[in-house]
């Protein structure tokens, strides 16, 4: 688990969207970071019995503002507005894809070209980068949801 100070660290990094005048931005990230090393379980979506990639997010945006999303990631994918890569800011929705174009993965983006994610059974929520190693080549699209 993060300490406080490297999830202030991360929230602090150069993000490409500044941070609303309520801190809804700088909230949800503070929140989806609290979850960092809690334990995958496909199905899970809460802290105590663990989360799948839609099940964090859904978790963390209905705590943090009170967003309910659908509950699984394809769904979520067809939700809010539509952002190309290059304009990705903070809170943004960032979706995943092994087999065509078919969704199966979902995280919240950081910013500085990094998300937060419930990546896969023997793995804890985590940062990983969108730009290199696994991720890079599965990216789908991502979405920007209204209220945030």
């Amino acid at each position: 688990m993060l300490l406080a100070s490297d999830i202030n660290q991360l929230i602090a990094m150069d993000v490409d969207k500044p941070v609303q005048a309520d801190g809804r931005v700088e909230g949800l990230l503070k929140r989806a970071l609290s979850f960092i090393g809690t334990p995958y379980r496909w199905g899970g979506s809460s802290p105590d019995s663990g989360f799948d990639c839609s099940g964090l997010v859904g978790y963390v945006f209905r705590t943090a503002l009170g967003i309910d999303l659908p509950r699984v990631s394809r769904d979520m994918a067809q939700n809010g507005e539509r952002v190309e890569r290059t304009a990705l800011t903070a809170g943004d929705l960032v979706f995943f894809g092994r087999r065509g174009n078919r969704i199966d993965h979902v995280g919240i983006y950081l910013g500085d070209g990094r998300f937060v994610h419930a990546p896969r059974t023997g793995k804890d929520v985590m940062v990983s980068e969108l730009d290199s190693g696994y991720w890079a080549s599965r990216f789908q699209s991502a979405r920007r949801v209204a209220g945030v």
